[in-house]
């Protein structure tokens, strides 16, 4: 049964609960609802909350908990020969869940019977060349024993799911139930309805601590697997970043500080635009513009924050790139011939700078105008001028600010994508040469992860070890953040 149909049905008994424990509380105080404890809704709600939480809770724990015991079961049935050198049993369990995938497609498609699909006996050949007519994601080291661990594994799979629809329309039945034998008039509903819904508030706060737990996780695990085809050492202090998607990384040079250095590079160069043009909008808004020159000027400040940062990485590569070749290029109007293309640092970075204006400036804007009138009055009565007020006083006081938004531009930055992708090319070099074309961790990422390359690869894999030398890097910046603006705060508060 299809997810959506399985969840749609819950619902549905969750409101005939809803109805049923509403009319059965209403009879039982003979229709008289000052007879009731709590208000008829809140009968209903109980009923509708004992069908939907449990069943729900239950479906969310057979998700996560069915793919890891098909693949402890499948995985404990591969014999050691299929594992080849340079590679590993969750490789070789990647490759198995693909093609099931892939036999799940074919069958979809109706070029695979449901009982071939399912027939270990089934001529191999004839199996692989169906899959392939059907487009299916088919590794090229597909093997009997692995078409025959994925049809186990499709059938498992199959087999749970069904299971599982059964469990959870059983569960939601039996709590609608439940709730609607509870509504009685002597009944507590309102006090149980209340706090059944301040634990689903705090479930729901809770959300976001366990993405973020569970987004580490998966960079952790998937980083420790590469780390296990690919030295550490190497893609730490490797000075090449040359990935080949044959022999299973055997010939990659995956070396991280050519992208570090392209990201942290190109980081640098868009904050050198984004923080002194965004900082002096801001003083000027905050201090010198008049009430109609802010209500316009901000907002049209601010629109350059919703433009899509694709129509930002075509601008680069169709405007800024030839402007400054024609600039710095040969035949160029400076006469010199720093800028051999239209991809470089230098145009990937302005770009970006320009992106980050809104950032920096509608940040330091609102921090600026938060600094208090009464230090401001307290300047001018000791005879500073309205300059001098704002560099002695009103900066440092809004210094903390400040920080955090030139930190947050800088995050952006380092987490751009299309930007880099179009404006500063693919080449991953150390160089200090800002008209040369470089590359950044993310824009790595991205082609590490699409077209044909085996998923469980090491060079997939790297994009995960990249994702993690990432966020810490990140996390390291917004924790030297945190230090500088304690620091400041202090003098100010």
């Amino acid at each position: 049964m299809p997810l959506l149909w399985l969840i749609l049905i819950v619902l549905a008994i969750a409101a005939a609960g809803y109805v049923l424990g509403r009319s059965r509380a209403l009879a039982s105080a003979g229709g008289d609802i000052r007879q009731l404890h709590s208000l008829p809704s809140y009968y209903g709600s109980n009923a509708a909350l004992k069908a939907v939480v449990p069943a729900l809770l239950l479906l969310v724990l057979w998700l996560i908990a069915q793919p890891l015991y098909i693949n402890s079961v499948i995985s404990g049935t591969l014999p050691d020969e299929l594992i080849s050198e340079g590679s590993s049993r969750g490789l070789l369990m990647a490759e198995v869940s693909r093609t099931a995938q892939g036999l799940d497609l074919a069958v979809s498609q109706g070029v695979i019977d449901e009982g071939v699909a399912s027939d270990p006996a089934a001529d191999f050949n004839a199996m692989t060349d169906r899959l392939k007519q059907a487009g299916a994601i088919v590794t090229s080291q597909i093997t009997q024993p692995v078409l025959n661990a994925a049809q186990r594994y499709r059938s498992m799979s199959h087999t749970g799911t069904a299971i599982m629809s059964i469990a959870v329309i059983i569960i939601a039945v039996l709590g609608a139930f439940y709730g609607i034998r509870q509504s009685s008039a002597q009944f507590r509903a309102r006090n149980v309805v209340e706090q059944g819904v301040r634990v689903l508030l705090v479930a729901a706060a809770s959300i976001a601590v366990l993405t973020t737990v569970g987004i580490v996780l998966s960079l952790v695990f998937n980083t420790i697997e590469f780390f296990r085809l690919y030295p550490a050492s190497e893609f730490f202090f490797g000075l090449s970043w040359a990935p080949s998607f044959s022999g299973r990384g055997g010939s990659s040079e995956l070396g991280v500080l050519p992208l570090l250095w392209g990201t942290i590079y190109i980081s640098i160069v868009a904050l050198i635009v984004a923080v002194p043009v965004g900082l002096f909008a801001a003083i000027y808004l905050s201090e010198y513009a008049g009430s109609k020159v802010r209500a316009v000027a901000k907002p049209l400040l601010e629109v350059l924050a919703g433009i899509p940062t694709i129509v930002y990485g075509l601008f680069a590569l169709l405007t800024v790139g030839p402007l400054l070749v024609s600039i710095f290029g040969d035949g160029g109007v400076l006469g010199v011939s720093w800028q051999g293309g239209g991809r470089a640092v230098i145009t990937a970075g302005l770009v970006m700078g320009i992106m980050l204006i809104p950032f920096v400036s509608s940040l330091s804007d609102d921090i600026i105008n938060a600094v208090p009138q009464a230090m401001r009055d307290g300047s001018y009565g000791l005879g500073a001028t309205k300059s001098e007020t704002i560099k002695q006083v009103v900066l440092p006081a809004a210094l903390p600010g400040i920080v955090g938004a030139i930190l947050l531009a800088a995050s952006r930055a380092i987490g751009e994508t299309m930007i880099v992708v179009l404006g500063a090319g693919a080449a991953a070099r150390l160089s200090l040469n800002p008209f040369e074309a470089m590359t950044t961790v993310t824009a790595k990422i991205v082609s590490q992860l699409t077209g044909d390359s085996d998923f469980a690869s090491p060079e997939a894999l790297v994009a995960f070890a990249l994702g993690m030398t990432l966020f810490v890097l990140t996390l390291g910046l917004n924790v030297f953040a945190l230090y500088i603006v304690r620091k400041y705060r202090e003098q100010y508060d």
